[in-house]
C-alpha cells in the first residue's frame, strides 16, 4: 500500500493517525508482548471517529450524555490507551503508556474498567463489546425516554474484529440490536482477513455483510484508510434509525514487515522492522516522543466536545430538583432510601402467613413491591418468563414502539442477555436483572465472570436450581453450579430457604454497587421458616442460627435452600432422640467468609458434630464441614455426587438420599 499517497492526501489526519501507531509500536516494543496489528490497522479509523464525531469531553470523562466507545477487540488496547493519552485524559499519562501491561500500571494487557477513565467496559474476551455495546444502546433508549433529549442523546460505537464476529455470542447480539432498531448504536468492523492461524479463510466464509443485513443492520463498506469515506459513512449511521455495520477494510499492521499477515497480529517488536515501519510513516521522533504540534492538535479533539458538555449542565440545572435528584440517584447507583422498609414490611406481612412457596415465586412478590420504587430496575429472561417469574405488571415491554419499557424478552440468549445487562450497568441509570434456569448459567458464564471482575451490580435470577425441578432430568438439574458460581471471586450467591431470605437477598442485591448477585431459586415450594419477625436483615451475615439445641449442643447441621426444610426435620428426628441439633441456615457463603471471626466462631463453634445439607456437590462445603473449628473426622456431608435423574422431585430427593432421615443418620454416625 502507498502510504506515501495516503500521507500526502491528507497530512494533518495522517500525523495523528500515525501518532497512534507509533505509540502502539513503542509500548509493545517496551513491553516485549501484545497485539500491535490492530491498532495500526484501525487507527484511521478511530483518529476519524474522535476527531468529527465523538462527543466526549477528556477533562470530564463521567459526563453522563457522553457517546459511549467499546473496543470490543481488547488486544488492541494500545489504539484506546494511545486515543485517551493523545486526547488528554488527565490519569492516563506518558509514564502509564511506557509501562503497557506491567504491574501496577492501568495500562493492561486488555482493557479493564475502573483502571482508567474513558473505558467504558473490561474487554478481551471476543464478542463480549459488542454485547455489552446492545445494553449500552439500550440503556440510552430507556433513560431517553424517561428523561427525554434534554437529558440524555448520546451513541454507542464499538470496534469489533472478525475474531469478535466469530464468536456465538456475537449472533446473539446482533440480532437482538436488529430487532430492537438500536439507532444509536454505531459498529466498526476491522475487516482485515486475518486471525492468529492465518486468513480468515481457514475457518470461517461467512458474508459478514449479508449477515448483518439480514439482521436489520445498515451496513455501510469503506476503504478504512480513507478518512472521507469513513467520515461519510459515520455521518450516515449516525442518522438511520437501525443499527449500523460500518465494513472497514483494512491492512493490519499497515506498514510493517508484517503487514497483511498472522504475524501482525501479535507482537512487533523487531528493532530494524520497527524502524523502518516509523520510516514509511515519515515518524522522525524517538520513542515514546509525540510532536508537540501533533499533540496538541489531539488535546484539542480531547476539549471539541467541553461547550457541548457545558451546555448539558446547563440543562440539567433547568430540570426540576426532583429530576435532578432522581436522575442524580439512579446514574449513581444509589437504592432509593424506602426500599429497606418496604422489604420490612413484606418480611412482617410474609412472617405471619407463613404461605408455602417456590422461591421464585417469592422472589416474584419482592420484585412486586421493588420495581415500582425503583424506576432503573430492568427486568427480563431467556424466554423463561412464566418460569422465572421476572416480569411485574407495572413494567410495560420494552420495544421499538415502547421505550419507556422496563422489560425485556431476550429470547433464547443467555449469553448475549447477560452481557447486554453488564452494558446496561456499566452505561449507568440502570439495574437490570434477567433469568433464566441455574443449569444454565452455563451459557452465561463468561458474562457473569466479567460482571465480578468489572464490579458491577448485575443480578441473574437463576430458578429451577436443584433436583428439585423434577421431571425434566439431568440436562436441566444443576448439580455443579453452586459450586462454580462460589468460585467466582467478588460474586454474591444467595440460595434463600424460604420468602423471607429471598426479600433480604433482594435488598442486599439491589444496594450494592460494585458486587454481582446469583438467587438461586426453587421450582418446588418451601414452608416459611422464618416465622416470628426480625427487622434485622440476617441474610446479611450470611448464615446464622435459625434453630438452637434444646440441651446440650451436640450436632451443628448446615443447610441452604430447599435443603433447610430438610435439616429442620432432621433437628426434630435427632432432638426426639435427645441429641442437641443447631440448624445453621447459610444463604450467602461470601457474605458469611466477610464477617469478623467472632461472629463466625458464634455460628459455628468448635466441639458439635457437622453435617452440611445441600442438593448439590460437595465441593466447598469443606471450610464449613473441616475448617472454622470443625473436624473432618467429625464432619459429613449429604447432597449429590452424581447428575440427577428424570422423576417427580419427591421421588428423586429419597432415591438420592437427601432425606431428614439420612441427615440424622449421618448425625448419629459421626457422635
Amino acid at each position: 500500500m502507498d502510504l506515501t499517497a495516503l500521507a500526502k492526501a491528507n497530512p494533518d489526519h495522517w500525523s495523528k493517525a500515525t501518532a497512534i501507531r507509533a505509540l502502539t509500536l513503542d509500548a509493545v516494543h517496551a513491553a516485549n508482548s501484545g497485539h500491535s496489528g490492530m491498532p495500526m490497522g484501525m487507527a484511521d479509523v478511530a483518529t476519524v471517529l474522535y476527531e468529527k464525531h465523538l462527543k466526549f469531553d477528556a477533562a470530564a470523562p463521567d459526563w453522563p450524555d457522553r457517546d459511549r466507545f467499546i473496543l470490543s477487540a481488547g488486544h488492541g488496547s494500545m489504539l484506546f490507551y494511545s486515543l485517551l493519552h493523545l486526547t488528554g485524559y488527565a490519569d492516563m499519562t506518558l509514564e502509564q503508556i511506557k509501562n503497557f501491561r506491567q504491574w501496577g500500571a492501568i495500562t493492561a494487557g486488555h482493557p479493564e474498567y475502573g483502571h482508567a477513565k474513558g473505558i467504558e467496559t473490561t474487554t478481551g474476551p471476543l464478542g463480549q463489546g459488542i454485547a455489552n455495546s446492545v445494553g449500552f444502546a439500550m440503556a440510552e433508549e430507556m433513560l431517553r425516554a424517561r428523561y427525554g433529549r434534554k437529558l440524555v442523546d448520546h451513541h454507542t460505537y464499538v470496534i469489533a474484529g472478525d475474531g469478535c464476529l466469530m464468536e456465538g455470542i456475537s449472533q446473539e447480539a446482533i440480532t437482538l440490536a436488529g430487532r430492537h432498531s438500536l439507532g444509536k448504536l454505531i459498529l466498526f468492523w476491522d475487516n482485515n482477513d486475518i486471525t492468529i492461524d492465518g486468513k480468515v479463510s481457514l475457518s470461517d466464509r461467512t458474508d459478514q455483510v449479508k449477515r448483518f443485513r439480514a439482521a436489520n443492520w445498515q451496513v455501510i463498506e469503506v476503504d478504512g484508510h480513507d478518512p472521507a469515506e469513513i467520515d461519510a459513512a459515520i455521518t450516515k449511521a449516525k442518522s438511520s434509525k437501525r443499527p449500523s455495520m460500518i465494513a472497514c477494510k483494512t491492512h493490519i499492521a499497515l506498514g510493517h514487515a508484517a503487514q497483511d499477515t498472522s504475524k501482525g497480529h501479535g507482537a512487533l517488536t523487531d528493532d530494524a522492522q520497527m524502524a523502518a515501519a516509523k520510516a514509511a510513516y515519515g515518524w522522525t521522533t524517538g520513542p515514546f516522543e509525540v510532536p508537540g504540534d501533533v499533540k496538541s492538535a489531539w488535546e484539542k479533539i480531547g476539549s471539541r466536545g467541553s461547550s457541548e458538555r457545558t451546555a448539558w449542565e446547563g440543562r440539567f440545572a433547568e430540570a426540576s430538583e426532583r429530576r435532578q435528584k432522581e436522575f442524580t440517584r439512579v446514574m449513581s447507583r444509589d437504592a432509593p432510601k424506602t426500599l429497606s422498609a418496604r422489604i420490612k414490611a413484606l418480611k412482617k406481612q410474609i412472617s405471619a402467613e407463613a404461605p408455602k412457596l417456590a422461591t421464585r415465586k417469592s422472589s416474584e412478590m419482592v420484585l412486586e413491591i421493588v420495581n415500582p420504587i425503583m424506576s432503573e430496575t430492568v427486568g427480563g429472561s431467556a424466554d423463561l418468563t412464566g418460569s422465572n417469574n421476572t416480569k411485574t405488571g407495572d413494567l410495560g415491554v420494552f420495544d421499538v414502539d415502547n421505550r419507556k419499557g422496563r422489560y425485556v424478552y431476550w429470547g433464547i440468549r443467555e449469553h448475549g442477555m447477560s452481557a447486554a445487562m453488564n452494558g446496561m450497568v456499566l452505561h449507568g441509570g440502570i439495574r437490570p436483572y434477567g433469568g433464566t434456569f441455574m443449569c444454565f448459567t452455563d451459557y452465561a458464564r463468561p458474562a457473569m465472570r466479567l460482571a465480578a471482575l468489572m464490579r458491577i451490580p448485575t443480578v441473574f435470577v437463576m430458578t429451577h436450581d436443584s433436583i428439585g425441578l423434577g421431571e425434566d432430568g439431568p440436562t436441566h438439574q444443576p448439580v455443579e453450579h453452586l459450586a462454580i458460581s462460589r468460585a467466582t471471586p467478588n460474586t454474591w450467591v444467595f440460595r434463600p430457604c424460604d420468602t423471607i431470605e429471598t426479600a433480604e437477598a433482594w435488598e442486599l442485591a439491589l444496594s450494592t454497587k460494585e458486587t454481582p448477585s446469583v438467587l438461586s431459586l426453587t421450582r418446588q415450594g418451601v414452608p416459611t421458616l422464618r416465622t416470628e419477625h426480625r427487622n434485622k436483615n440476617l441474610t446479611a451475615e450470611g448464615a446464622y442460627v435459625l434453630a438452637d439445641a434444646d440441651g446440650k449442643r451436640q450436632a451443628i447441621i448446615m443447610a441452604t435452600g430447599s435443603e433447610v426444610e430438610i435439616a429442620m426435620k432432621a433437628r426434630d428426628l435427632l432432638q426426639a432422640e435427645g441429641i442437641g441439633t443447631r440448624v445453621v441456615s447459610m444463604p450467602c457463603w461470601e457474605l458469611f467468609e466477610a464477617q469478623d471471626e467472632a461472629v463466625r466462631r458464634r455460628v459455628l463453634p468448635g466441639g458439635p458434630v457437622r453435617v452440611a445439607v445441600e442438593a448439590g456437590v460437595q465441593q466447598g462445603w469443606d471450610r464449613w464441614l473441616c475448617g472454622e473449628r470443625g473436624r473432618a473426622t467429625k464432619s459429613g456431608f449429604v447432597g449429590m455426587d452424581s447428575f440427577g435423574a428424570s422423576a417427580p422431585a419427591e421421588v428423586l430427593y429419597e432415591k438420592f438420599g437427601i432425606t431428614a432421615e439420612a441427615v440424622a443418620s449421618k448425625v448419629k454416625s459421626l457422635l
